[in-house]
Parts: C-alpha cells; sequence; structure tokens
C-alpha cells in the first residue's frame, strides 16, 4: 500500500480562463503549475499519483503531462464524468456540460484510493510547505477508519486576484486550530483597499483578509468516501436537474464538522499560493515563479 498519494483534481475546464489551465505553461522552461504540484510533493515524501480528469481530453492529458512521471512514481487515472453517480439520486445528467463539483470529483476516486491522500486542484500552485505539513499530519495522526482530515490554511489576502472576484472557503476555527466552519464566499475583492465578498444574494462582507481561508488542498482518509457519497446523494436530489449547481467539497466538509461526524485541523502553511483565475493572473504567476527559482526554492528545469 502506497504511503502517501496526491490525488489531483484536473476535470475542471477553466472557463473563467478561457482554456485548459492544466496544460498552459508558467515556469521558465515551460513547466505548468501541476508540475510544481508534483515536484513538491515527490520531495515531501508523496509516492503515488492519481490524476482526476475527463475522457475527452484523456489522451492530451496523458501525453502532455501524465507520461512525464511515469517513471518517477506510480501513476493512475480517474475519470469524472457526467453519469457516473450514486444511484436513485433522480439526477439528470444530459442538462449538464461540466461536471458536479469537487465532492463529486473526489468520490470518484473511491475505488483507488486505501490510504490517506492529500487532494488539490490542477492548476494552483500550494508550495512545498503545504505537502509536507498536511502530509505529515495524515502520517501521525489518520487511519482509514478514522474521520480525522486536515487542510492547508492560507491567509485570505494573500490569496486574492488583481482583475476579479474569486471564489474562497473562509474558515473559522477554534483556540486549537480545529476547524469549525467553511463559509463559502463566491464574490471576494479587494476595492479601494477593502476586502469584501461583494454578493447580490447575501449582501456585502467586509473581511480582515487575515482569515483562513480553504485553497482545495485537503488532508483525508478513506473514512471519507461513505460520507460524501452520502452528502453527494443528497445533493444531486435536491439539485440534479440544475444545468449549473456543483457541490464544493469545503462546503460538505464544514457540514461534517457541524454535525461531529469529522475533525479537521487547519494547518496554517508559510508557503505562498497563487493560481490563473483570469488570464490576466497569467504573468503575475510567472513572475512569481521565476523569482522562486531565482531564490533557489526550485531548478530552473524542474525535470533535468
Amino acid at each position: 500500500m502506497s504511503k502517501l498519494t496526491l490525488l489531483v483534481m484536473a476535470a475542471g475546464m477553466g472557463s473563467r480562463y478561457g482554456g485548459l489551465k492544466q496544460i498552459d505553461p508558467m515556469g521558465p522552461s515551460g513547466e505548468t503549475l501541476l508540475d510544481y504540484a508534483v515536484y513538491d510533493a515527490l520531495r515531501t515524501g508523496f509516492d503515488r499519483l492519481v490524476f482526476i480528469i475527463r475522457r475527452d481530453f484523456e489522451e492530451l492529458f496523458k501525453r502532455q503531462i501524465g507520461e512525464k512521471f511515469t517513471t518517477r512514481v506510480a501513476v493512475d487515472y480517474v475519470f469524472q464524468e457526467l453519469h457516473e453517480l450514486p444511484p436513485g439520486t433522480g439526477a439528470e445528467p444530459s442538462v449538464r456540460q461540466k461536471p458536479w463539483g469537487t465532492t463529486h470529483a473526489i468520490w470518484s476516486a473511491r475505488n483507488v484510493l486505501k490510504g490517506p491522500f492529500v487532494a488539490v486542484n490542477a492548476d494552483d500552485f500550494y508550495g512545498r510547505d503545504a505537502y509536507q505539513r498536511v502530509g505529515d499530519y495524515l502520517l501521525a495522526h489518520s487511519s482509514p477508519s478514522k474521520a480525522k482530515f486536515a487542510m492547508a490554511g492560507y491567509r485570505l489576502d494573500k490569496t486574492l486576484s488583481e482583475f476579479g472576484s474569486v471564489a474562497r472557503g473562509v474558515c473559522l476555527v477554534d483556540k486549537e486550530n480545529r476547524l469549525l466552519e467553511v463559509d463559502e464566499m463566491t464574490k471576494i475583492q479587494r476595492i479601494d483597499g477593502v476586502i469584501a465578498n461583494r454578493d447580490p444574494a447575501r449582501g456585502q462582507t467586509v473581511l480582515t483578509g487575515a482569515e483562513p481561508v480553504s485553497m482545495n488542498f485537503w488532508g483525508f482518509t478513506p473514512a471519507l468516501f461513505p460520507l460524501i457519497e452520502e452528502r453527494l446523494i443528497a445533493f444531486l436530489k435536491s439539485n440534479g436537474k440544475d444545468p449549473k449547481a456543483e457541490s464544493y467539497i469545503p462546503s460538505v466538509v464544514s457540514e461534517l464538522v457541524s454535525n461531529n461526524q469529522a475533525e479537521v485541523a487547519v494547518l496554517p502553511t508559510n508557503g505562498r499560493w497563487f493560481g490563473v483565475t483570469y488570464t490576466e493572473d497569467k504573468s503575475k504567476v510567472q513572475a512569481a515563479l521565476k523569482e522562486l527559482v531565482a531564490q533557489g526554492e526550485y531548478p530552473e528545469m524542474l525535470w533535468a
């Protein structure tokens, strides 16, 4: 059985960005953000990769991304399919053009994960520190049968885009940094120095910027799967005919915590997060990676 698995959620369409971000070169030698994720995972002790992808870009993804890792680490694939759902939900995949969200993505990997794993977005940069902290926590505290999980907590103000609003899971924690609640805010932006969630449906919520947020860097065990299947069934029964509704894993985890079905440690990380939400973010990400290379954190040619 593998020690630690990196589960990479790469089935998203990148609709706001305008392309398949997962294979877009960002590093000084043409590396993708996914290359840096795998590099950091391998150097902190992970020994298996599982990619969640869609069948319509399977060949392209394997050729341009997956094949470069097969000589370095065990690699497997699972497919997030619109029609692969728990039975009896009444959901109608035919009304949709994209999958059902990150809860559905992780549930899609239920049959291939038997040990602790970290789930991440394919198009985000998280930094080595997050992989080290969450990986170490899982190895020290978790077992396949216990719903004792972890997440990397980033400061909200370090995760914003200059070019539009972002969605963030804003976390409320107790004195021991255990998660109490995740508030999924979808319209957070800094305007004239004020950070706020400006959502017409719920009004304006002013934030300090110091709040810990979920950037979808989760440490789980297989104890998660029966719990999220129950939540996914409930979601699909209520939203299965909605062409746009998605089930987000931060909200599901928040519900599990509220119901005392899981415990989640929020592990503060001093690593940098950055990602490409909008096309204009790309130059900022490229400059940040170049700076990290200059500081000696990464080699100029990642896989040389």
